[in-house]
């Protein structure tokens, strides 16, 4: 599938990512010129939230995998009802960017409206009682859906949960060109008929996983199986651990382990900075940029702006560590997100 398109929107797509400098292809080397080439083979294009990892070669590899096997890779349930989840998932999680995206390939794949009431929340507009189900149960408000692939649309749910984070910190509210209102439709237009081709591709699971180490299943992950879905959450996970332990000290991780299972009164409220201050008065003065951005990111990523971003790196941060930070925040509370049924699960204050 790579081709034309891919290389005619690497710049595009690179010129989205902040905070941190993207490898542009020409420059990439090693790991991450090898998952360069192959996103660009399955996925059509370099996907922005799995291109702005990077600079850390082990964090892409591990963004890969989860996205390659939860959402790409032949088998149940079909692409469509895992771009449902994807979509709704971007919802509950405040990430406008990954709605437009994956509402866009729904709309490619499917053409009807329901893909529209999907990206826009209203499930009591979803004809299909299949997809409603699913985006209900995606976002914590029903049961699970009947049908086989569970563990498949879980793994979509802990990869949006992960990505959403990451991409609220370090890409735009939108993928679409500024362009006048009046040409947006025919933008979204556009973007539906390219998505929808490149999700029909369907490369066989498993095939990645060479990018990173074999590693242990957490028990938390155990829905994944012991098959591609669950070695590439395990190897993923292994990554992001090693860079989260790199990044952040571990009273810091367990401050964010303990506020992402249950966040304290108001921490997720607009107004919350006393709230955070109070939590972080323990931390001390250097770790507390870094403590605030891992904090945030796990709870509310949707409020890091480039202020808590600044104060990170006017601590001399490098870009892999920045990344670090994030991403080990996201993965640590992607994990929360599906270790307890869905439906039930408190949503964040709006």
């Amino acid at each position: 599938m790579a081709g034309l398109f891919a290389r005619a929107t690497r710049g595009i797509t690179l010129a989205q990512i902040r905070h941190v400098a993207p490898v542009r292809p020409n420059a990439a080397t090693g790991a991450v010129a090898t998952v360069y080439a192959r996103m660009e083979r399955e996925f059509g294009m370099l996907a922005p939230p799995v291109a702005l990892h990077a600079a850390d070669p082990g964090l892409l590899a591990a963004a890969w995998l989860l996205v390659r096997e939860t959402l790409l890779t032949d088998g149940e349930p079909p692409r469509a009802d895992r771009e449902v989840v994807a979509a709704a998932v971007s919802l509950a999680n405040r990430c406008p960017y990954c709605v437009e995206i994956h509402g866009a390939a729904l709309s490619g794949l499917i053409r009807h409206p329901d893909a529209a009431a999907v990206a826009a929340g209203d499930w009591a507009a979803v004809h299909d009682p299949g997809r409603a189900a699913t985006a209900r149960w995606a976002t914590g408000t029903g049961p699970a859906p009947p049908g086989p692939g569970h563990d498949r649309r879980t793994g979509v749910a802990f990869t949006f949960h992960y990505l959403n984070r990451m991409v609220n910190v370090f890409l735009p509210p939108t993928p679409l060109p500024a362009v006048p209102p009046a040409a947006l439709g025919g933008a979204r237009r556009a973007a539906a008929s390219v998505l929808g081709r490149f999700a029909r591709y369907r490369p066989a699971p498993g095939t990645d996983l060479d990018l990173l180490p074999a590693a242990t299943l957490p028990a938390d992950l155990g829905w994944a199986g012991a098959g591609a879905l669950g070695q590439a959450l395990a190897r993923a996970g292994a990554a992001i651990e090693r860079a989260g332990a790199r990044a952040l000290p571990a009273e810091v991780r367990e401050l964010v382990r303990g506020q992402a299972r249950a966040p304290g009164p108001g921490l997720t409220a607009l107004g919350a900075g006393p709230v955070v201050a109070s939590l972080l008065r323990p931390v001390p003065a250097g770790e507390r940029a870094a403590a605030r951005l891992a904090l945030l990111t796990a709870v509310a990523s949707w409020r890091v702006d480039d202020t808590v971003v600044g104060a990170v790196r006017d601590e001399g941060v490098t870009d892999p560590d920045l990344l670090a930070i994030v991403a080990w925040a996201a993965y640590t509370a992607a994990r929360v997100a599906v270790r307890e049924p869905l439906p039930g699960r408190q949503q964040p204050e709006r």
